[in-house]
């Protein structure tokens, strides 16, 4: 017993030990309010559903932030570091450190401005740098995780380079053309038709007819709304056009196309 504890103090003594102890406690610790957190997010559903991944997202990145912060502090005072000495000196080189993280703090700035504003949440669709579209999977402090619509692959972007972000619609639409020698009532029933064989996909919740849109050459166009999550909103309008060329053929409806008649003189 006399040895065992002998042993015990001999390596308690030791810095090493006790600064690991002090790691993996904190360690737990974030891990136990981690799942706390994410307990709650699942008594949330509907439209909160998107803002509370957003909220949650955040609040989780400031109090990693917190707990590394606090665990170096902590395993520097085990080893005998003056850590009061540090905090003191930490305002005279204040100033240099601001000049070498201003990237950094407009990076947190903006991304309080982004919750703050809701210019986006978690589950959204947006479309950034007038181009890109992506699903947010993640805001944090300073960055915002998004999932492109177009390859999937997940893009971490600084939220300071996301200057205008437009939120995408949950629809998308599709113009039909449709020949001057068909009637009308013709015309509006092939639509109809149409309309009905698209409302058949999974992910179209539904689908309309908003009639006329413009009158060309060598066509009548009709316009269809689709209305679709804003992440399958690019897969549906590919189907929808499809669908579209299927039923036209089922009519014996050709799609018109410019034509030019050319009379020789002789």
């Amino acid at each position: 017993m006399e040895n065992f504890n002998l042993f015990w103090e001999e390596l308690m003594s030791n810095k090493l030990v006790e600064s690991a102890i002090v790691i993996i406690a904190n360690v737990i610790l974030y891990s136990i309010i981690h799942a706390i957190v994410m307990r709650g997010e699942k008594k949330v559903s509907g439209k909160k559903l998107g803002r509370s991944r957003t909220y949650i997202s955040i609040i989780l990145s400031i109090i990693r932030y917190v707990f590394i912060i606090l665990t170096i502090l902590t395993v520097l005072q085990v080893n005998g570091v003056d850590v009061t000495s540090i905090m003191a000196g930490l305002g005279l080189i204040g100033v240099i450190i601001g000049l070498a993280v201003q990237d950094a703090l407009k990076d947190i700035i903006r991304g309080f401005s982004i919750i703050s504003d809701r210019y986006y949440s978690v589950g959204d669709v947006i479309k950034y740098n007038n181009e890109q579209e992506g699903k947010v999977v993640e805001i944090g402090l300073r960055s915002t995780k998004l999932k492109s619509i177009t390859n999937g692959c997940t893009v971490t972007v600084a939220n300071r380079l996301i200057e205008q972000a437009e939120q995408c619609a949950n629809a998308t639409s599709i113009i039909v053309p449709m020949p001057y020698d068909l009637k009308v009532a013709q015309a509006e029933a092939v639509v109809a038709d149409i309309v009905e064989e698209i409302k058949k996909d999974e992910s179209v919740t539904d689908a309309e007819n908003l009639g006329i849109t413009d009158l060309l050459d060598s066509s009548i166009s009709y316009l269809i709304t689709i209305k679709t999550s804003a992440e399958n909103r690019r897969k549906v309008r590919r189907s929808a056009l499809r669908t579209a060329l299927l039923v036209l053929e089922k009519h014996h409806v050709s799609v018109p196309y410019p034509q030019m008649d050319v009379h020789a003189k002789k």
